[in-house]
């Protein structure tokens, strides 16, 4: 970081000085009470000094350093929200640098990127939508980690006593009687697999809905308007309502692999230092907690 000139950082304490000073707190907070315009002034006065002062420390840091000011811009899967937003706080408290999360579906979210929406890093659940903004160079290749893993399980709300042994041919339809399967994407995928496979889909493909994203799902199954829901061990965490009734063998679906990346057309300085945060021990914890494979 070059040095701030030392004319600068004097305007820059004169600024501050300013700005401390003016009567502004004492603007009443009732809105019905007579404001002073005197007063009413100077906080718009006061709220422009700190504007400068701000502007002056900015312009006197190199680019690399004001690239430390700006926010990361992530693309994640919903089914992280939990963990990955209390690891996000952590980050803002070591690095003084905020991460702002856009949650949805990993095929949407790699839509978006495909689209052209601005963004740092992106977090998918599913490798065929990390593959999809790879081919299209959508991504910077060396930056690409296998970053989670999860299960998949079927649940069903907190006060069901319905219970299940899953294996080849197992009675799921017959549990359903005449409700639904709620699944969401990216789980409907590795759902449906583990289903051909336990030879029991035919019996259920009329019976499945599908939810915008596993809260939905999740909803649909706590509020009894689904009796049973395939989803992500980890999003379980996320509803009271809702028990595990069986997990999946992983051999009945392909790995569930969250990796990420940061995306080509980002010039953030910071989103590096963020994926070596993530990919380090110290956000380790916060997805162990939620039942998510860390690698």
């Amino acid at each position: 970081m070059r040095a701030i000139p030392w004319r600068r950082r004097k305007l820059v304490v004169w600024l501050f000085a300013c700005a401390w000073r003016s009567p502004s707190a004492n603007v009443p907070k009732d809105p019905n009470l007579q404001r002073d315009p005197y007063v009413t002034a100077f906080a718009a006065i006061r709220r422009r000094l700190l504007q400068a002062a701000a502007a002056l420390l900015l312009t006197g840091l190199s680019p690399q350093a004001q690239a430390q000011f700006r926010d990361v811009i992530v693309f994640g899967d919903a089914s992280l929200r939990t963990a990955l937003d209390e690891a996000n706080k952590l980050f803002l408290f070591e690095n003084g640098s905020g991460i702002v999360v856009s949650y949805g579906t990993s095929s949407a979210l790699a839509k978006q990127i495909e689209g052209g929406a601005s963004a740092d890093v992106f977090i998918s659940a599913d490798v065929d939508w990390m593959d999809h903004v790879t081919e299209r160079n959508l991504i910077k290749p060396d930056t690409r980690e296998k970053f989670l893993g999860n299960r998949l399980v079927l649940i069903a709300s907190a006060s069901s006593d319905v219970t299940l042994t899953i294996g080849q041919n197992f009675p799921l339809a017959q549990a359903l009687g005449s409700g639904r399967l709620a699944m969401a994407d990216p789980v409907g995928k590795y759902g449906r697999a583990a289903l051909e496979k336990l030879g029991v889909w035919p019996a259920l493909a009329d019976k499945v809905v599908m939810t915008p994203d596993a809260r939905a799902a999740l909803l649909l199954v706590s509020r009894g308007e689904a009796p049973l829901g395939i989803v992500f061990q980890t999003d379980v965490t996320a509803d009271r309502n809702v028990r595990v009734v069986a997990t999946f063998p992983e051999s009945t679906h392909p790995p569930i692999i969250y990796p990420l990346a940061i995306l080509a057309g980002s010039t953030n300085g910071v989103a590096p230092v963020y994926v070596q945060y993530l990919l380090s021990p110290k956000a380790e914890p916060f997805f162990e907690k939620q039942g998510f494979v860390v690698y």
